[in-house]
């Protein structure tokens, strides 16, 4: 099997250890806040600082005929539903040992809202969680800090993934975009009811991280989603995210719907069916064994064109647009996927696996160290799979809309319960700007006094972009700026040189 593809799955993929319900705490008032939503009144609980309303319906339970369908209407209820604990998550893949509930039934999202009343209408942030579109859930994100201290609603909803997300097949309409359509049907949700949290529909953030961020970019050029939000973010994650082996534009997060629909119908042979109906009547454990296979697909009435295609053509929402990377996006990904040791002929083998007839280049402009050549290795992936892709997509952005551009920089950012390889030096790895915005899993990181400062400013930076639309450094376009967020250093950072942009631009002819 090809290094980076294992690095696919590992890199979108990790998940921290602990425990996914998001649940109130000792810190309960009795007699929680009601709001009255179009499905119901639901009652919601104060905790510090913010009131939790969690486990509310978006979509009817994508159960039965509802399995691979877009999402339908929520049914409304009688009475004052509890929103007092999380639902369980969406089906992961079985072989991951993602901890948590899990279940079909799983179209539920989380709001919480600040505990002290504004006079004005707020932001509203809502949150796509990443994990290779195959793991992952809202119930994961704890925003409190980003509600309390920036004076926003954050939204976390949960979508489908894997084989319930994006399975296609040649009579299934919809295919291969279920899960993007939960997402949809989340902002459209959002739009009817953030009145009733105190927000203002008229400013709704989408903002995500890995296979988040993908979903945000994606969505961003999807002609059904006007109006639905104002603002993007995209963390590690665009449109233009790809892999240099396997296919010769490389292989990226969104397929063309006739090759997948080609693998759902291989998919469902395996198990015995030809149609989606024989499908439909499998037990859902069984259909978790192709939760790897099945990602967003284009060609679709969503997505009619690839997103970087979309990009390229600026047929995209003209909304101002935040994009950026960490430091050290593939350390974590090298962790698991190559040998330690990699001797400098294992390294020269990989890369000619990756590179083909551009390997000679490739190693010129890296070449292998005597000793492990693991951390090259991984800089270099770095280098050409995060920062040159997500520079191709801030590029297509800027002078069309407002763009800016950071990187998270932070080396010594603690890392996450169950990470291999104790002492591995992962720092700025994919994901470690997460515990500076939201606590994950429930858990506290270690932070130094200058780390909570710089978690603070990334705090107000992402908030007030939120309320604003600026983030509070120039335009990308204006400048080329890229804004660094370091401990003690925030500021801008020379991004083309310090990831050899030029080389990877020249070698790819961009």
């Amino acid at each position: 099997m090809r290094v980076l593809g294992i690095a696919l799955a590992l890199v979108l993929g990790f998940a921290p250890v602990g425990s996914t319900a998001t649940t109130a705490t000792s810190a309960e008032v009795s007699g929680g806040p009601r709001v009255k939503v179009d499905g119901g009144e639901v009652e919601g609980v104060r905790t510090g600082r913010v009131e939790r309303y969690n486990g509310i319906p978006f979509a009817a339970p994508p159960l039965g005929p509802r399995r691979w369908r877009a999402p339908q209407p929520a049914p409304a209820w009688s009475g004052v539903r509890s929103g007092r604990d999380a639902r369980p998550n969406c089906l992961q893949d079985p072989h991951d040992g993602v901890p948590g509930p899990q279940s079909e039934d799983c179209l539920y999202l989380n709001v919480t809202t600040p505990a002290r009343k504004s006079r004005e209408p707020l932001p509203v942030m809502v949150w796509l969680y990443g994990g290779g579109f195959f793991q992952g859930a809202g119930n994961d994100y704890d925003p409190a800090r980003l509600v309390a201290d920036g004076n926003v609603i954050v939204v976390t909803p949960n979508y489908r993934l894997g084989t319930f997300g994006f399975l296609a097949m040649p009579d299934l309409p919809d295919a291969g975009s279920f899960g993007l359509l939960d997402q949809r049907a989340a902002l459209r949700w959002v739009q009817r009811n953030a009145k009733s949290f105190g927000g203002d529909p008229g400013k709704v953030t989408l903002f995500g991280e890995s296979a988040g961020g993908m979903s945000t970019c994606a969505l961003l050029t999807s002609p059904q989603t006007k109006g639905l939000f104002h603002r993007a973010i995209m963390q590690s994650g665009t449109c233009d995210t790809e892999w240099p082996a396997y296919l010769p534009k490389g292989l990226g997060p969104f397929q063309r719907v006739d090759e997948l629909r080609r693998q759902g119908l291989a998919f469902a042979k395996e198990l015995g069916c030809t149609t989606i109906a024989c499908l439909r009547a499998k037990p859902a454990d069984l259909l978790q064994t192709g939760m790897k296979t099945f990602g967003p697909a284009y060609g679709t009435s969503l997505l009619p064109l690839e997103p970087s295609e979309a990009l390229r053509r600026g047929t995209f929402h003209r909304v101002p647009t935040l994009v950026g990377t960490t430091r050290d996006e593939s350390r974590l990904s090298i962790a698991f996927a190559v040998p330690r040791p990699l001797t400098p002929q294992g390294y020269r083998d990989l890369l000619a696996e990756d590179y083909g007839p551009d390997a000679a280049r490739v190693v010129k402009r890296y070449p292998p160290v005597q000793g492990d050549n693991g951390m090259n290795y991984a800089d270099l992936s770095t280098d050409r799979t995060w920062a040159f892709t997500t520079r191709r997509t801030q590029d297509a952005l800027a002078g069309r809309t407002p763009l800016y551009a950071y990187e998270f920089a932070d080396r010594n950012a603690p890392a996450f319960k169950g990470m291999p390889n104790p002492g591995y030096p992962y720092g700025a790895f994919h994901g470690s700007e997460l515990n500076y915005l939201f606590e994950i899993l429930g858990e506290k990181p270690a932070f130094t006094p200058a780390q909570r400062d710089l978690a603070a400013a990334m705090v107000q930076v992402w908030t007030t972009f939120a309320a604003t639309g600026r983030p509070g450094w120039p335009a990308y376009g204006a400048t080329g700026r890229v804004q660094s967020f370091a401990p003690g250093n925030i500021g801008p950072t020379n991004y083309v040189r310090n990831h050899q942009l030029d080389f990877w631009s020249d070698l790819h002819g961009r």
